[in-house]
């Protein structure tokens, strides 16, 4: 059999994916085609600097989001609409997952079998299977449904929640979202409420009431643009970053 190059084994990956994969998945999944491809104690930066150069050269690949690649002739998927309720949701999650790991948190989200976009599920980018056992069974039980989580990294020490993110598509589930983040309130969480523009005056309004007041300064309320426009910014700064340090 015809040895075949990193280039190669990257591309049957991303093929194997209909095109598109992460980061864990090309590790996961390189050596069914380039058998010594962790040989080297540092083989995950040697795969990462081959992507990079083919990328830098207009060549096979191309960045589609923060630790997600493509074939360079794949054709992406346009985003989602905030009229599609159940694709924004998922979507705003993937880019909560996706924005987490590249600040360097373990990220957790309960619905992994939703799709973030271009055939990569939440799950796909989740680096938690389940909530690190931080604090009591029965807090943990509910705090498992809201949308995102970052925990500190393991390695850290012990793990506990840094931010939480609920993605609110209709005014009558901000309370259910509010209460899920206020069982978190004895640890130093930060809470983010994301939803449509016209949705920020009812947070508000919600926010400086009781049992909410006291712990107002620890909500920000962002909007659907504010935050694509934040994770594209990152994607092409990473892009810049790459270009600079792989020149």
């Amino acid at each position: 059999m015809k040895k075949i190059t990193k280039v190669e084994a990257i591309r049957k990956v991303l093929e194997e994916f209909n095109g598109v994969a992460t980061w864990e998945q090309i590790y996961d999944n390189i050596e069914k085609y380039y058998p010594h491809a962790k040989v080297s104690k540092a083989w995950k930066a040697g795969l990462r600097g081959v992507l990079y150069r083919e990328i830098k050269k207009g060549k096979n690949f191309k960045r589609i989001g923060l630790g997600i690649y493509a074939l360079k002739d794949y054709k992406e998927e346009p985003k989602p609409s905030p009229k599609e309720v159940q694709r924004i949701h998922s979507y705003m999650e993937g880019i909560c997952l996706e924005i987490g790991k590249f600040k360097g948190f373990d990220v957790y989200t309960p619905d992994k079998t939703a799709l973030f976009k271009d055939n990569v599920y939440l799950g796909d980018i989740a680096t938690l299977e389940e909530i690190p056992p931080f604090t009591y069974t029965e807090i943990i039980k509910r705090v498992k449904r809201i949308d995102v989580i970052w925990f500190n990294r393991k390695e850290e020490g012990f793990q506990f929640p840094q931010r939480a993110f609920e993605i609110v598509n209709s005014p009558s589930t901000l309370t259910e979202a509010l209460n899920r983040c206020l069982l978190l309130f004895n640890f130093q969480t930060k809470f983010t409420i994301i939803g449509p523009k016209k949705y920020k005056n009812k947070f508000l309004s919600t926010i400086n009431k009781p049992p909410y007041l006291q712990f107002r300064e620890r909500f920000t309320y962002k909007d659907y643009d504010l935050v694509i426009q934040m994770y594209e910014s990152l994607i092409g700064y990473n892009k810049i970053e790459e270009e600079f340090f792989k020149s």
